[in-house]
């Protein structure tokens, strides 16, 4: 419901549903469990909020946009996230193959100019993104995050499009990075199947989601933990060997700059550059998501949110910065028979041509697990994502099963059977069915980021219209509402730039293989979209109407008006460094 008519009306939102012990709710009574094994068995049993929320959605007949934001405020998702667990995600969440082996592919195509400036002007991009995600998500910590707030701020349709799109994304994403993980292997020359690493690397990635929340959460602070230590060893490693301390090459400077040069296949390079980055960003967003399950989200997703610029500035920045000074572009290593192959990294490149021994296979161990960080974070996105969208009346409603340890376990269970594709790796086709997977979640992030700048637009629209100021924001976008309309721009453009790859690409003439493998996660999207809009009729969101109330955790206004006030004026007390700290960190 919009705030206005929350405030005539004298209504309470309701965000939980709760069970007396020994009272009887849909056919099941409450039994206390007896001993570990029947605690054990009894976790696996639905949520007494999912049941009720299957039975409210399966009384309506048409669909009830209000009831549907009710559910995704009042998710039976366990909060345990704590602070650490969303700064580590922040900060190293999505660092993968994109960076340490894709980088080499788009530093290849464009040359270190066109890494740089392409790194740079999406990094910009994520950094709006992801604050207007953080000023959402802190003041709507719901399930479904921005397929949620597309859904309530632009259109149910798109909303639906969105979180279909982001879970194809991720469910396809899981077999790739077991096959990523496993081809990582083959730098040390094993002699085993690749099946055998595909289904070890299954096995664990499947349990520790199993685990719930709390294990997603431990196993991101140690994956991430260890890419961060790595990536800032490779950044000093890096700034030794430019200026020349290495055992080989000497003084390196910018000589690669000149030659072969700065850039590469002129403007269509940067373009094919442009792609690249995006991808090597994506996943960036499940910070937002995992505001849902977050204890205090007011307290610890605007630290997470900041800790993103350090991640773009350190990581991808200056990282690639260093890599386009060490490896030239038109080295031989660069062109590897696969985008997960390690030694087609220019990290490892880079240590190799120093003549530096036995740093290759430490940096090829932290790319390994990098790729299991991604697979870890694809079940986690695609399990969310597809429970959200039951919540919300735009899936299955079995699809929405959450258990009693708040885990979405049918998600879980579709996302890790899904994974079981991997083996397909051992086909003669493998590279065709790959490419075509791919293809699928390519563009994905793209569509989602593009939604969520829109959303913040279309919500800044609505809270004014309905009479807020910013002041009542617990969280507000640095870059504000100017910063989202330049990241819906920048998506728009990496979308036309994009397009035009597919069409003409790079080195080749134009052909219809190419542009679906390049661009068919566009279409894929438009079906979605058009085939609800026509099912259903939903109406545009109006900003006048926009529902302001449901699933905000804090609905005493003077109160957190105060309470910001005087965290604010604490804050003007302290010194300068302190407070310029605290406004980036």
């Amino acid at each position: 419901m919009s705030e206005k008519v929350y405030k005539t009306s004298g209504e309470v939102p309701e965000y939980t549903a709760t069970i007396e012990s020994g009272s009887s709710t849909y056919g099941q009574t409450a039994v206390a469990p007896s001993g570990r094994w029947e605690s054990f068995k009894d976790s696996f049993r639905p949520a007494e909020s999912y049941l009720a929320h299957r039975e409210a959605a399966a009384s309506g007949h048409e669909y009830d946009i209000e009831a549907a934001a009710k559910r995704t405020a009042a998710s039976p998702l366990a909060r345990k996230l704590k602070g650490r667990h969303l700064q580590m995600i922040a900060i190293g969440g999505s660092i993968g193959t994109g960076l340490f082996v894709n980088s080499g592919k788009a530093l290849s195509n464009g040359g270190p100019a066109s890494l740089l400036i392409a790194f740079a002007l999406i990094g910009a991009m994520l950094y709006s993104v992801v604050h207007a995600l953080g000023e959402l998500a802190v003041l709507f910590p719901v399930a479904g995050s921005f397929s949620t707030y597309s859904t309530r701020f632009i259109d149910p349709a798109w909303g639906f499009a969105m979180g279909w799109n982001y879970a194809l994304q991720w469910l396809v994403v899981f077999p790739l990075e077991l096959v990523a993980a496993s081809i990582t292997l083959a730098y040390w020359h094993v002699d085993v199947n690749n099946a055998v690493w595909i289904t070890i690397f299954w096995v664990v990635v499947v349990v520790i989601n199993f685990f719930g929340v709390k294990g997603y959460g431990e196993a991101e602070f140690v994956f991430s933990m260890i890419k961060v230590i790595a990536v800032l060893a490779f950044i000093i490693l890096g700034i030794v060997l430019t200026c020349g301390g290495g055992p080989v090459g000497g003084y390196i400077g910018g000589k690669y700059w000149h030659n072969p040069g700065a850039f590469h296949h002129g403007f269509k390079g940067l373009c094919s550059v442009f792609v690249t980055a995006a991808f090597s960003f994506s996943g960036t967003e499940l910070v937002g998501l995992a505001a849902a399950e977050t204890a205090n989200p007011r307290k610890t997703l605007p630290t997470a949110v900041k800790q993103v610029f350090w991640r773009i500035t350190l990581f991808y920045i200056v990282a690639l910065t260093l890599v386009g000074l060490l490896v030239p572009y038109n080295d031989d290593h660069l062109l590897g028979a696969s985008s997960v192959d390690a030694t087609a990294s220019p990290f490892v490149i880079a240590i190799q041509n120093a003549g530096i021994s036995g740093l290759p296979s430490v940096m090829n161990v932290v790319i390994m697990i990098a790729v299991l960080s991604v697979g870890n974070s694809s079940v986690y996105g695609c399990s969310r994502t597809l429970a959200s969208l039951a919540e919300m009346g735009q899936a299955p409603a079995i699809l929405g099963y959450v258990d009693k340890s708040g885990r979405p376990l049918v998600g879980i269970i579709i996302t890790s059977v899904f994974g079981l594709f991997a083996y397909v790796s051992a086909s003669p086709k493998e590279g065709q069915i790959f490419d075509w997977l791919l293809a699928l979640s390519g563009l994905s992030s793209i569509f989602t980021w593009g939604s969520i700048c829109l959303a913040h637009i279309l919500f800044r629209r609505a809270w004014k219209i309905q009479g807020h100021s910013l002041e009542e924001l617990a969280f507000r976008s640095h870059p504000g509402i100017i910063g989202s309309y330049l990241g819906l721009l920048l998506n728009v453009l990496v979308l036309i730039a994009q397009f035009w790859i597919a069409v003409w690409p790079t080195g080749g003439k134009p052909n219809a293989y190419d542009f679906f493998v390049s661009y068919l996660a566009a279409p894929v999207v438009l079906v979605f979209y058009i085939f609800y809009k026509i099912w259903f009729r939903p109406a545009f969101v109006k900003p006048s109407t926009a529902d302001l109330v449901t699933g905000r955790r804090e609905v005493d206004i003077p109160a957190l008006i105060e309470e910001l006030r005087a965290e604010r004026a604490a804050l003007k007390q302290r010194n300068f460094f302190y407070r310029t700290y605290k406004f980036w960190c």
